[in-house]
């Protein structure tokens, strides 16, 4: 298929920027799609529970592995032409699983969709590419909180459906999701020359990844199951120590890596994506910890007792709120910097973690305090690519975002091995019934605002750039803006 942009047609920055983030939230909601589903998968596929988890864990690993390899293909053949090819895996993955009646074909429809989270980078890059300097801030604000409002109102809207439909009508309409996205691509986002054209892929680099991230998210996320001083997640944890540390020499010493290590160990760069991975983790605690406290039930004195829908509609604000803060995020940014963003959304997000444990003895209590966590996270992931793309080259932009928004996949992936540890192990006996006790979601919800706190002494650390962090990101927009591809306002 030519990626070319049909002639004749204005492109706005509203509707460039409108599809963006709608591609990013239908990738995002990908992840949380079957979150519904989870106790009814061994009937629908006719499975174990444990071969109907790899359902949701397949879609993590493909994910992790695609993000950076999309990204700096982006670089390499245009990001408007691989959001096209994202959005292929979408409606496959999501028409095979819409099809399937069993576990492998399920898995392989899943596997498919997790390919489509590279859409989420490569808008990040692309908007730097076309998008006027005086609209940047807050338009990357808004797509890079994109997955987050994908999975704040994602789950709700999975939920009604889940509830009063068939499930497969999840994943038509998913299909359906990821075609509009493709048509608003093809008609809407100009295309943009490949910033680093006439380089090559560097092949063993994407496989030493790949081979090194499997490892290490399959060990997080299945450890609890295995056992985490078992044989297989031991030597899980093994091979990727090897194999990342392999990837890492190989990439040092190749003259066009997949991921740039040298940029990548820029003191602001580095600090950056370390805060990434605690906020990640910080995001995704609330989102195991509060659908299950509106969930349990009345008798154990601290669950309040809500449906599936009215849990998932308890949380819907949150997802509502990160939408509604992320492009004032960006206006933030334009006055005081991406580094003072960033600070102020952790501290939010800290805060939104106090407010819970005062207030989870209601409903209304917990959807404030899911609206505060979401804003900071709004606020934070928002600002983390202007950091980023103030302090890489042009030509890397998509890679460097791709690499970032793995280490948000990798926080998100320790956080839930480490809650899901935490609610396992402190736990109440009720009619024969082994529950999460309320010491637990209390130690869940402080372990949310630990390490809350840790990444905003992480983002403290982060250094000041070379210029001021605003004028240096718009800048950077207008210079390399070319006049062929420029937006109109």
């Amino acid at each position: 298929m030519h990626a070319a942009r049909p002639a004749g047609q204005a492109a706005r920055p509203g509707g460039v920027i409108a599809t963006l983030a709608l591609a990013g939230i239908t990738a995002a909601i990908m992840q949380t799609l079957v979150t519904p589903l989870i106790a009814e998968l061994p009937r629908i596929l006719n499975t174990t529970s444990a071969n109907a988890a790899w359902v949701i864990t397949v879609t993590l690993l493909v994910g992790a592995v695609c993000v950076p390899v999309v990204g700096r293909l982006g670089d390499l053949v245009g990001k408007r032409r691989m959001l096209l090819a994202c959005s292929v895996p979408l409606v496959a993955g999501s028409v095979v699983c819409a099809l399937s009646s069993a576990v492998v074909p399920m898995i392989i429809g899943r596997g498919l969709q997790g390919m489509g989270m590279g859409m989420v980078p490569l808008g990040i890059a692309l908007l730097r590419d076309v998008v006027p300097a005086e609209r940047l801030s807050s338009s990357i604000a808004l797509v890079s909180a994109s997955m987050g409002i994908g999975g704040g109102l994602g789950l709700p809207i999975a939920a009604a459906i889940a509830e009063y439909s068939s499930w497969r009508v999840l994943f038509w309409g998913s299909a359906g999701m990821a075609m509009l996205v493709a048509v608003l691509i093809w008609f809407l986002v100009p295309d943009v020359p490949a910033a680093a054209k006439g380089q090559r892929f560097d092949a063993p680099g994407a496989v030493g990844l790949a081979i090194g991230l499997v490892s290490l998210l399959l060990a997080v996320s299945k450890g609890a199951d295995w056992g985490w001083a078992s044989a297989t997640t031991l030597g899980l944890f093994a091979v990727a120590l090897l194999a990342l540390v392999a990837w890492g020499f190989w990439e040092t010493r190749t003259r066009e890596p997949i991921v740039d290590l040298r940029t990548t160990v820029r003191p602001r760069v580095l600090m950056t994506n370390l805060a990434s991975i605690f906020v990640g983790f910080g995001m995704y605690a609330s989102m195991l910890i509060v659908p299950q406290l509106l969930q349990f039930p009345k008798e154990t004195g601290y669950g309040l007792g809500q449906s599936m829908l009215a849990a998932g509609l308890w949380m819907a604000p949150g997802g509502v709120m990160m939408m509604l803060v992320s492009p004032l995020g960006g206006r933030l940014t334009n006055v005081r910097g991406p580094k003072f963003t960033l600070i102020s959304g952790i501290l939010v997000l800290a805060a939104g973690y106090g407010a819970s444990l005062a207030l989870m003895d209601t409903a209304w209590g917990l959807m404030l305090a899911i609206m505060i966590i979401n804003a900071g996270v709004g606020l934070a992931y928002g600002s983390m690519p202007a950091l980023i793309m103030g302090s890489v080259p042009l030509h890397e932009t998509a890679a460097a975002n791709g690499f970032n928004t793995l280490m948000r996949s990798l926080g998100t992936s320790v956080g839930a091995a480490v809650v899901g540890v935490v609610l396992s192990q402190l736990t109440i006996s009720m009619g024969g019934h082994t529950l999460t006790s309320e010491q637990g979601f209390r130690t869940g919800l402080m372990i949310g605002c630990g390490v809350a706190l840790v990444s905003a002494l992480i983002a403290v650390a982060i250094p000041k750039g070379r210029d001021e962090d605003a004028d240096q990101l718009a800048a950077a927009a207008t210079v390399t803006v070319p006049e062929q591809v420029k937006i109109s306002n």
